[in-house]
């Protein structure tokens, strides 16, 4: 068995190495990334490669075949020509070896015990098909090799015909692998990661998240694909991800489940936390309660504006919500005392670090009542360039605040994620033609 390091060739490559490498045309320009490798899995014979999965610009991913692959290392890979764009859509008969293959557990043909797969090696033959004939594995308990024993944890280079079981493991397979290789990457680049997988192994990878990752990279998924993870996973542990979640995310993907887990889910839920999520579930999800979110910056008018910067800078606010601050009277929690009005982000840049935002008022900012349907909150926001409203109840409470993303999820079509580039500016041409016909009905009413 020889060491990893040492294995790498000019017709080798190792799939999780290959992650992230820069795909070029021949003529140099870069047309995207490899996120995985496409296996075929055979009863007989080593494992296939057929092509990789290349995310190119707009987040999309697509099937390049390697057939159409001149040169292929960890450092670049070469195409022959143009890449098919169509969206990648995984076959039944195919496996991701970053997606599918890592941290499967295998057993050792030697006698040796089990182990989780780390990487898979894949080497060039004769006839130019890509076989996959290595595989680097951590054996998963003591064994005996030659005179001596071997500690756990140990990881060998093994060739693919001396292990059992890689096509169909039995046990769970875990996930750590495929999340390190992932690490870095944002939210939503993620979640795309998990919804080319297969339904359960979508809901592996997500049980091996941290709570406040997970609840991150929920928001970003479909609701079909938010419905299996949430119940893919215990109640007590789907309950501290719905905690981590954004009031507002959170109640809509308990709106889509049946009542009796809601309810479950809600009661097991803190206490602070299961409030803001009921009250919004009292609104229709198309009304200005039903986007709006319960944890805007909320601010007293004595706040510093070194404060209120510092408060903007919070990892988990997002851009929109950044662009102000709501001041109000205590108390601070929505509903809150009296609202007095905003300070936007770029007023604060301006004015020096000690001054009071109670100064810097933006009195005259529009807001809306909760029951606003999306119409009115597409208008204002159009209309004053504003990336979130304030909602006010009859007392001039703040109830919360609306931003522009979750209107925008709201015009767009359910599935908008998963349609392709022409749909989604076909429906965000729709949006826009139907915020002219309001703006055209509102001036001639008022001409």
């Amino acid at each position: 068995m020889r060491d990893y390091a040492d294995a790498v060739s000019a017709t080798r490559v190792f799939a999780a190495r290959l992650a992230g490498t820069t795909v070029f045309d021949p003529l140099g320009d870069q047309v995207g990334r490899v996120r995985d490798v496409v296996v075929l899995l055979r009863a007989q014979g080593a494992p296939r490669a057929v092509g990789l999965v290349v995310e190119v610009p707009g987040r999309r991913r697509v099937f390049l075949p390697l057939t159409r692959v001149t040169s292929m290392d960890a450092g670049a890979v070469i195409s022959t020509g143009l890449v098919n764009m169509r969206r990648f859509e995984q076959r039944a008969s195919e496996t991701l070896a970053i997606g599918e293959l890592l941290d499967r557990h295998v057993e050792l043909l030697d006698g040796s015990g089990a182990a989780t797969v780390v990487d898979v090696g894949m080497e060039q033959q004769r006839n130019r098909d890509w076989l996959v004939t290595k595989l680097f594995v951590r054996r998963e308990k003591p064994g005996k090799a030659g005179l001596g024993l071997r500690r756990r944890g140990e990881t060998v280079l093994v060739e693919t015909r001396d292990v059992r079981s890689l096509a169909a493991g039995t046990k769970q397979q875990g996930a750590e692998l495929l999340l390190a290789s992932y690490e870095d990457s944002k939210p939503a680049d993620l979640a795309d990661v998990l919804h080319d997988l297969g339904d359960a192994r979508m809901v592996e990878v997500a049980a091996a998240l941290p709570n406040e990752r997970l609840a991150d990279v929920l928001e970003e998924l479909p609701e079909d694909d938010q419905v299996a993870i949430l119940s893919g996973l215990g109640v007590e542990r789907a309950a501290d991800v719905l905690d981590a979640m954004q009031p507002d995310d959170a109640a809509d993907l308990l709106s889509e489940l049946p009542v009796e887990q809601a309810a479950e889910l809600l009661e097991l839920m803190e206490p602070d936390e299961a409030r803001d999520v009921r009250r919004l579930l009292a609104y229709r999800e198309d009304t200005a309660g039903g986007l709006m979110t319960t944890e805007p910056i909320v601010l007293g008018p004595e706040t510093s504006v070194a404060a209120a910067l510092a408060h903007m800078r919070r990892q988990d606010i997002t851009p929109a919500l950044a662009s102000m601050v709501f001041v109000c009277r205590p108390p601070l929690e929505t509903p809150t005392g009296r609202f007095l009005g905003v300070v936007h982000f770029q007023r604060l840049l301006r004015e020096p670090p000690s001054e009071s935002i109670g100064g810097l008022l933006d009195a005259e900012i529009e807001w809306v009542a909760p029951d606003a349907g999306l119409g009115t909150l597409t208008r204002l926001l159009a209309q004053y360039n504003l990336l979130a409203l304030p909602v006010l109840d009859a007392e001039r409470r703040l109830l919360g605040a609306v931003s522009v993303d979750d209107v925008l999820d709201h015009l767009l079509p359910p599935d908008w994620r998963e349609a392709e580039e022409e749909e989604t500016d076909a429906a965000i041409a729709a949006a826009q033609a139907e915020q002219d016909r309001i703006h055209a009905e509102r001036e001639a009413a008022g001409g």
